[in-house]
């Protein structure tokens, strides 16, 4: 399954944040879920939220929606490990917001 990919505004400024090779990283990830529909490491976290894990702490928060043209995976924020708590109650609070739920 193909996935169109949306991000959320507080991931965008979270990415921009992120060092070149670390973008690099990311946006190779992020291709292989929009082409092949792979998400490597993954786990759900409950309420509509997953997150993409690196071994290097780096977490990326998401969320699976459909519309009518069919399934998007909306790139919620980003963070790592050390702030975990934090940022799945962020990335809980900003799914229902923008998903209207």
């Amino acid at each position: 399954m193909k996935y169109r990919i949306l991000r959320l505004p507080e991931f965008i400024i979270w990415f921009e944040e992120q060092d070149a090779k670390g973008q690099a990283q990311i946006n190779t990830r992020i291709l292989k879920i929009e082409m092949e529909g792979y998400f490597g490491d993954a786990r759900d976290l409950g309420e509509g939220v997953a997150e993409l894990r690196w071994k290097s702490g780096r977490r990326i928060y998401f969320g699976r929606i459909r519309d009518g043209l069919g399934s998007i995976v909306l790139l919620i924020l980003g963070g790592n490990k050390n702030g975990h708590t934090k940022d799945i109650k962020q990335a809980r609070l900003l799914l229902r917001k923008y998903s209207g739920n």
